[in-house]
């Protein structure tokens, strides 16, 4: 079982071209695993240009914290792009100096594709749930 801690929540940002619209907004938040005390981070909505920088902190948050894995779980995000690829790659970077990993949550054939398009499948380890995942990281 989960419990919820969330960390903070991006407001609405505007877009270039949005006159008076509101972008998209990204959620973000970190729940930890009762038994072993992994860090689960489960992002919602887009991820992109305007929003990849808080998951960026908020994964940093957790590495400054001591935590060496992270799940990082994107079910419930409906774009991804480059940079939130980017800041993807920077923290399997810091998992990995810690001697930890990053696995991926996802089940979007659009945003698996991208994985698979960049190469990155070969680098991240990508479940279709949180529990597997966390199976995973326990061996």
């Amino acid at each position: 079982m989960l419990a919820e801690a969330p960390v903070r929540a991006v407001t609405p940002t505007k877009r270039s071209g949005d006159d008076d619209e509101e972008g998209e907004r990204v959620e973000v938040s970190v729940s930890r695993k009762a038994a072993d005390d992994i860090p689960v981070v489960a992002v919602s909505g887009e991820v992109d240009v305007y929003s990849a920088p808080e998951l960026k902190n908020s994964l940093t948050q957790l590495f400054q914290s001591g935590a060496q894995s992270v799940v990082v779980d994107l079910t419930d995000v409906a774009f991804l792009d480059s940079t939130g690829l980017g800041a993807l790659v920077e923290a399997r970077a810091a998992t990995s100096e810690a001697g930890g990993s990053l696995p991926i949550v996802c089940s979007h054939e659009r945003i698996l594709k991208l994985f698979t398009i960049t190469g990155l499948d070969g680098v991240f380890s990508i479940h279709s749930t949180v529990d597997e995942a966390l199976a995973a990281l326990k061996g």
